[in-house]
């Protein structure tokens, strides 16, 4: 991708998972990386230091609750001294709680989930968007295939990946004038830890008494167009790189979808 060398790309969740994976792909194509994660998250946080640095770019780290704003702000503005201004904000700080029927979800729960997936984002850009100059950038908001769609018994999810749409979309025309494009990446069924844990194999097969990753992946399987039962992570982060690019330099206020078919199946 043309345009990310020598950038500096700020991105939250970066721990693990396609967090990681953003931090990866961007450091593949040249970029600088701030990688922000929960504390408790320190030591898996290093790591992803440590592999952005094996590609020959610089890294560096900050730890904050993403629902503390004045801990996310002193981590950005830390960083920013470090390694200069930012060109990309990637909010991809998520959490996907246990779901129940809606009137089922306890308050702390739902309050949680909004304060990571919703408030989070806005604290990302709160703290990151300040430190784009003058050139313009890009700030890409991870969804989800549930901020499209309803699902059942993940309101608190749900609702929090629809609102930050909303977001982005007021963004889009906030930030339009200063050169800033704002996205929305919605991705499905992801081969990370959010997915491939016992609870989801036991919920997508309640047939079953000790269901595998292979009897979830049947399931998810027969919901896609393509014969696949997840994406990799990678595969989210090429759209992301994509997004963060000048090959997307006029692309903006728009959600791009990465679910191998899910959304379109009939």
């Amino acid at each position: 991708m043309s345009g990310l060398h020598g950038r500096v790309v700020l991105v939250t969740g970066a721990a693990r998972g396609t967090g990681r994976s953003h931090c990866e792909r961007f450091a593949d194509e040249g970029a600088d990386v701030i990688a922000l994660d929960a504390p408790a998250a320190a030591a898996e946080l290093a790591e992803t230091a440590a592999a952005v640095a094996r590609r020959g770019v610089r890294a560096a780290t900050g730890l904050a609750d993403i629902s503390d704003l004045p801990a996310v702000t002193a981590a950005v503005d830390a960083a920013v001294a470090e390694l200069g201004p930012i060109d990309v904000v990637v909010a991809n700080a998520g959490i996907h709680p246990a779901g129940a029927p809606t009137w089922e979800i306890t308050p702390q729960s739902w309050q949680q989930v909004l304060d990571v997936n919703l408030t989070g984002v806005w604290h990302t850009v709160k703290a990151g968007v300040p430190h784009i100059g003058e050139r313009g950038g890009s700030v890409v908001i991870i969804s989800s295939t549930n901020g499209i769609r309803g699902t059942a018994n993940s309101a608190h999810y749900t609702a929090s990946k629809h609102a930050v749409v909303g977001l982005a979309r007021t963004l889009a025309n906030e930030l339009g004038p200063r050169r800033i494009r704002v996205n929305t990446v919605h991705p499905g069924a992801v081969g990370t830890a959010m997915v491939l844990n016992d609870a989801t194999f036991r919920r997508l097969r309640p047939d079953l008494d000790n269901p595998t990753a292979e009897d979830a992946a049947e399931v998810l399987i027969a919901r896609h167009l393509l014969p696949v039962p997840w994406v990799e992570p990678v595969d989210v982060s090429n759209v992301v790189v994509f997004l963060a690019s000048d090959e997307a330099r006029y692309i903006t206020g728009t959600q791009i979808v990465v679910d191998a078919g899910l959304l379109a199946k009939a």
